[in-house]
């Protein structure tokens, strides 16, 4: 009886992976209503979950889990869950309400088309569009209410909610005069959802102080008893310098530009920008890299370039400095090379060539590759509009009402902008990375011979390692220190932040585990090159009002630090997998798989605490905990196939050493295609993470 509930436990576990990532690829086919319709709101999704639940119920009592608090919280936590998702499924209501100024409503339209009453009235006061400085791309949604008396108001980032009902700014009428508002009665699902993701966090803890679990076993394996803990403590050095290899002076007797002595006096005017106030350096060089893709533009210094564009637009618009990715897009153009000129994208009677098209991209949610490269293109023309209207930079007044930056705040952010940290750091990180890693497999797979000078190197490598983690850490502060919150609010901030964890794992574990140093070098330079990508492509525009919530940097913190986890799970499954086909260092590998089972358990802890965060930052920001979007389906499928090997410890393929590597290696893929695949292949709510 006991091998059939684990092995139909086992079944169910992997049906629903497969079911939910075919789900995700069904859906970038055939659209959200048809896979909301088959299958996530179908009565048979709702029955696997509950088969499942009970298959895993029966296989706990059969353990007798209620021997051991920490698992028997972990499946009370799960049970309590999917309770919630029942609650939701069965009890809640989701619809839409369209306001109009003056008109009281006192019902919504559900997503099944029927109308619903609300035990209370809502009137809308007005409704105001927030648009980006110099442009007509709407920034915010404001709805004025009244509900029974009370003046309210809601926002894209801030819902309202009254006996049980939560609502969301959606969309408003193209004339302005009406508001579509979300809505969502789920008092009970939400609620029960939320306590059980409050005894996950709970059993999660336990499970890694608790005497006597499978998690304090491993830790007392006699593999790790050879050394201490790693506390090294340096003093960093960083030595800067920006070289300006191109000599601009023939490039300036073409087009006007600033001399560099007054280029070099502005870089330190403040004005404001983003919201916030910057030294000019910032702006200037966040518009060379937006519309250029380099920090630089034919040896001149950014302010000189944004100098010229503000003194003689009429020479700098025939520069061929906006850089076109697209290939469809130049040849649709008729544009040579990866350049054009800002006059290339006007015809002779004066009409913008891409507004067509830019109409048509904005009407679509699902943006083709054309589209967005439409898109991107646009946003550097209208900053370069925004530029010569004085919309893109405003200077501090006069009266006094805003206070400058300090001297150390200016220099501080002088110091970022300048130094190049990222680009120097995946340099040196992948470089080192592939080095050692070629060490470590010369010391233990190639011949036998004199190897003081590996050992040599290896002793070394540590210290290069903390170097790098200072020098990283420290630019990451700079950029804390000076836009004054947590730096994960985009791609670019969370690919750093990914490297910090991975830096900081390897320094803890590389005294005790040497191999570790290429695994830190080599799986903080890959990101740190993402990063580097990205920052090519500044974020000029604001930030989307539902990022600025503190639930992110929480909810993407947790994330990133279990992907650094999977990470080195990742890679020392592959190291144990090559030593194993070489047949040698038995040890080793035991020593590699022992960390792997001692990873694991935090990996998937962070993972699970960082998806259910974002369930929490869902619900605030969309009124919705839950929506089955495609990033949220595969951060889910990420969590059971790692969580498998906690959940299935006695099946083969986690007992057996070459097995369990080769899963792990394997798995890995679901971290791909959680942050990279949906981001650029399936798309949804959160591609937001291109930034």
């Amino acid at each position: 009886m006991d091998k059939i509930v684990n092995k139909g436990f086992g079944i169910a576990y992997a049906i629903i992976i497969v079911v939910l990532a075919a789900a995700t690829f069904v859906e970038d086919h055939w659209g959200t209503s048809f896979v909301s319709r088959y299958i996530y709101g179908n009565s048979w999704f709702v029955a696997l979950w509950g088969v499942f639940a009970l298959l895993g119920t029966a296989r706990a009592i059969k353990a007798r889990v209620w021997l051991h608090i920490p698992s028997l919280l972990t499946h009370t936590a799960f049970c309590v869950i999917l309770v919630g998702a029942l609650l939701t499924y069965l009890t809640g209501e989701r619809g839409y309400v369209h306001l109009t100024k003056d008109t009281p409503v006192k019902t919504f339209e559900s997503e099944e088309g029927e109308p619903r009453t609300m035990p209370f009235a809502m009137e809308l006061d007005s409704f105001v569009v927030k648009n980006y400085p110099g442009t007509e791309a709407p920034m915010d949604y404001v709805s004025y209410m009244k509900v029974e008396g009370e003046c309210v108001s809601i926002s894209m980032n801030r819902n309202y909610v009254k006996a049980g009902y939560r609502f969301c700014q959606s969309s408003f009428d193209d004339n302005g005069t009406g508001s579509w508002l979300s809505v969502n009665h789920d008092p009970y699902g939400t609620n029960t959802s939320f306590a059980g993701y409050v005894l996950f966090l709970i059993a999660g803890i336990l499970s890694l102080l608790w005497k006597g679990g499978t998690y304090r076993q491993l830790l007392a394996n006699p593999l790790l008893r050879k050394s201490g803990l790693l506390l090294i403590l340096l003093i960093t050095n960083t030595a800067i310098q920006k070289v300006n290899a191109n000599d601009s002076t023939s490039y300036v007797k073409k087009v006007p530009v600033l001399s560099k002595e007054e280029a070099q006096k502005m870089e330190r005017q403040q004005v404001i920008y983003q919201n916030r106030i910057v030294p000019f350096n910032t702006v200037a060089s966040d518009f060379v890299k937006k519309i250029y893709g380099s920090a630089n533009y034919k040896g001149l210094m950014p302010e000189q370039v944004v100098g010229g564009w503000r003194i003689a637009p009429e020479v700098w618009s025939k520069e061929k400095m906006i850089k076109i990715k697209s290939g469809e897009l130049r040849e649709m153009l008729g544009i040579k090379g990866d350049y054009c000129s800002l006059e290339d994208l006007y015809d002779q009677e004066g009409r913008y060539r891409l507004q067509e098209l830019w109409l048509r991209e904005r009407r679509n949610p699902d943006l083709s590759k054309l589209e967005k490269s439409i898109s991107e293109t646009d946003e550097k023309v209208g900053l370069i509009l925004m530029l010569g209207n004085n919309t893109l930079i405003k200077e501090l007044p006069d009266d006094g009402s805003v206070a400058p930056l300090s001297e150390t705040k200016v220099n501080a952010e002088l110091l970022y902008n300048k130094v190049p940290f990222t680009k120097l750091l995946f340099m040196v990180n992948l470089t080192l990375g592939l080095l050692t890693f070629g060490l470590f497999l010369y010391k233990w797979i190639g011949k036998n011979g004199n190897r003081k000078w590996i050992e040599s190197t290896l002793n070394v490598l540590p210290f290069v390692l903390l170097a790098s983690f200072l020098v990283h850490a420290f630019g990451y502060g700079l950029r804390w220190y000076i836009s004054g919150r947590i730096p994960l609010n985009n791609g670019f901030e969370t690919m750093q932040f990914l490297a910090l964890c991975v830096l900081l794992v390897a320094l803890l574990l590389c005294k005790r585990y040497r191999f570790v140093l290429a695994f830190g070098f080599l799986l903080s330079g890959f990101p740190l090159l993402v990063a580097h990508l990205g920052q090519m492509n500044p974020q000029i525009t604001p930030l989307m009002p539902v990022l600025n919530s503190p639930w992110l940097s929480t909810h993407v913190s947790m994330i990133m630090i279990s992907y650094a986890l999977f990470a080195f799970l990742w890679l020392n499954s592959i190291f144990s997998l090559v030593l194993m086909k070489n047949g040698k260092e038995s040890q080793q590998v035991a020593q590699l798989t022992l960390i792997n089972r001692l990873l694991l358990y935090p990996a998937v802890l962070f993972l699970g605490i960082g998806i259910m965060l974002g369930a929490v930052w869902a619900n605030e920001s969309w009124g919705n905990y839950w929506a089955w979007d495609p990033k949220e389906v595969w951060a889910l499928i990420t969590f059971l196939v790692y969580g498998a090997a906690i959940a299935l410890p006695e099946a083969s393929l986690f007992t057996n050493e070459k097995r369990f590597h080769w899963y792990l290696a394997i798995a890995f893929l679901t971290v791909l295609m959680t942050y990279f695949g949906v981001n650029y292949v399936l798309g949804g709510m959160h591609s937001y993470a291109n930034s």
